[in-house]
């Protein structure tokens, strides 16, 4: 097992341009005009460009349909937004535990803007449920993930990957850790966030649906990063066996999958008109597939090679320049201010 070396704080012999991703050297000090990765700087960018905060986002509309929902639709609503809630408060200690050992400052810098994100996504949670139900309604939400047995075994999946690494720090653990992320981010949202927008095209808690937007946005973004150090890895230490974790890539994608679909039937089923449960599972089968390869591996899932939900591209392809969410839906978006106070929603 290959060790991995802590990024150190300042070294003065090293060049400010990495000479590595991982147990390279560095000064540490970020010029953004010399970094080793020339991808590095367009995604900063885009991450700030895509800078949001929950409180921009008028909840008032949400807030008078809210009691006009269906038992079952505010049911699984609540428990999606508990499962997020769990999975984002992860993901923000995990990224930082992943910085301290990626010896390139630029990338280091990136995962601090992740972290802040995912902090962000946190908050939208907090502020769409403080506007729904009352706190200790809230509070009971937030408790879902200790109780559901469904929700306990899909997230111990990623917080093992996540502890070993965290425990036993070395590169094998550290490229293991990065494929649960990509689980978490890129796979595992997936089923709750089809939710919302199907309740979004049906005009139902569309404000919800913009936040879920953003998160979504955020979280693509996310997965190209992790995706990129990934490879990036097993590019510049040839002697890693690249199959073996490539191999690994594929194993894990199809366990995820598979917990997914268990998560859907939970959640959603049959209960809900415009998610047909055999769309969402070939769905999720074909995120495993993309999410696959963009790590560089062989698809866990061949036979399954276009979306079946084809109506959900409107609200996840923004970031890719192939529509506009804003026009896809009439949708009320104001800017909280002195007058328009969060209390006054």
């Amino acid at each position: 097992m290959i060790d991995i070396q802590k990024r150190k704080l300042i070294d003065h012999k090293a060049p400010n341009a990495s000479t590595g991703i991982i147990n390279g050297r560095s000064s540490n000090v970020l010029n953004w005009d010399d970094t080793r990765y020339s991808w590095a700087y367009p995604m900063y960018k885009n991450m700030l460009a895509n800078f949001w905060i929950p409180n921009e986002i008028n909840m008032s509309n949400d807030l008078k349909q809210w009691q006009n929902l269906s038992d079952q639709e505010q049911s699984s609503f609540k428990k999606i937004i508990g499962l997020l809630a769990f999975l984002d408060s992860i993901q923000t200690d995990y990224s930082g535990k992943i910085a301290d050992y990626l010896t390139d400052s630029s990338l280091s810098a990136l995962m601090q803007v992740l972290a802040f994100q995912e902090v962000v996504h946190n908050q939208s949670y907090s502020y769409v449920l403080s506007t729904l139900v009352d706190q200790q309604e809230q509070e009971k939400i937030f408790e879902y993930w200790k109780h559901d047995e469904i929700l306990i075994e899909r997230n111990q999946f990623i917080t093992d990957g996540y502890e070993e690494f965290a425990d036993s720090p070395s590169v094998e653990s550290f490229l293991k850790s990065i494929v649960y992320d990509v689980v978490l981010e890129g796979l595992f949202f997936y089923a709750g966030f089809a939710f919302f927008y199907n309740l979004a095209r049906n005009n139902k808690m569309v404000s919800t649906s913009t936040m879920i937007n953003y998160i979504n946005r955020d979280e693509q973004i996310h997965v190209t990063l992790f995706a990129r150090i990934f490879k990036e890895t097993l590019n510049e230490n040839p002697e890693l066996n690249e199959e073996k974790y490539l191999d690994f890539v594929k194993e894990t994608f199809t366990k995820a999958a598979n917990l997914e679909i268990k998560w859907a039937h939970h959640i959603i089923g049959d209960r809900f008109p415009g998610i047909p449960i055999h769309d969402l599972e070939d769905y999720i089968r074909f995120m495993a597939n993309k999410r696959s390869k963009q790590l560089g591996a062989e698809k866990p899932f061949p036979e399954y090679k276009k979306n079946p939900l084809k109506w959900i591209r409107a609200y996840q392809e923004v970031d890719e320049g192939k529509s506009d969410f804003f026009e896809q839906k009439s949708r009320q978006y104001t800017k909280v201010s002195e007058t328009n106070g969060f209390d006054e929603l």
